[in-house]
């Protein structure tokens, strides 16, 4: 099987992502908007602050806001 994904940009939309599980006659969807680059902005800067002074290695989001 195939995963399939699409991107669609227009307009003055800042950020629209909706992760959507089908199957046979029933569907889920998990939808986040965005109306400001603000919230990308300030998880970038959270990111860099727990990657300064710290060796290199692997991290993931889930180190980054301390849920591991």
């Amino acid at each position: 099987e195939t995963i399939g994904f699409s991107t669609i940009r227009g307009g003055d939309v800042v950020g629209d992502h909706t992760v959507l599980f089908a199957g046979i006659g029933e569907r889920i969807e998990i939808t986040h908007k965005s109306g400001s680059r603000m919230p990308y902005a300030l998880g970038s800067m959270r990111a860099a602050r727990f990657l300064a002074g710290r060796s290199s290695g692997l991290f993931d989001m889930q180190d980054v806001l301390g849920l591991r």
